[in-house]
Formats: C-alpha cells, sequence, structure tokens
C-alpha cells in the first residue's frame, strides 16, 4: 500500500539567514508511504499533523537537517513503513524558482 501526501503547505521557521530565523515563511512537503497493509493501516492525519508539529517545533535551520529528523522519527511513529520519499520545498525563497530537497528510503 502506498500514501501519497502531495502539497502539504504550512509556515514555520526553517532557514539561517537572519530573516528566516524570525519570520515564518511556507513550507510545501510531499510525502511517499509504502507499508504493508494487514490488519492495520497509517492514519495520513497523523503523517501530516507529526510533520507539521516537528517542523514548526524544531525550528531547523537546513532542509537537509528536516529531512533527516523527519525520516527518522516517521519511521520511529510508524514502524510499519517500508520505503519512504520525503521532499520538502521553500517556493517563496528566491524570486525565480522553488527550491527543494527529496530524500528517498527503503527499510
Amino acid at each position: 500500500m502506498t500514501i501519497n501526501i502531495n502539497t502539504l503547505i504550512f509556515e514555520c521557521i526553517i532557514g539561517i539567514l537572519d530573516f528566516e530565523r524570525h519570520t515564518p515563511q511556507k513550507v510545501s512537503v510531499d510525502v511517499e508511504i509504502a507499508y504493508p497493509y494487514k490488519d492495520e493501516f497509517i492514519d495520513y492525519s497523523h503523517v501530516t499533523e507529526h510533520i507539521k508539529i516537528s517542523m514548526k517545533k524544531y525550528q531547523f535551520k537546513l532542509i537537509e537537517e528536516a529531512l533527516i529528523s523527519l525520516q527518522n522519527s516517521l519511521k520511529q511513529d510508524f514502524p510499519q513503513i517500508t520505503s519512504l520519499s520525503l521532499t520538502i520545498s521553500k517556493p517563496d525563497i528566491l524570486p525565480d524558482c522553488r527550491v527543494s530537497v527529496t530524500q528517498k528510503l527503503n527499510y
């Protein structure tokens, strides 16, 4: 079974520049989670809340740090995950493009 969460948009503190440390900015998160559905399912609403709460709480300096932290915490909270693809984007950081970082893991 695969869950796709596309364009989860919210604001948080993320970045290393001075203004990024003070003013929340829009981020967009895409997630693909594969797991063996049997008698237990993964609630996608819990996954989205987990992502938003974690990113707002930890105020990461780098997108890469946020990716690693989220991958670890998602696997811990949802141990049935067998593969995970996670993309975090900062759509408004540059005027002429959307910046994102992606990581894919198989467990």
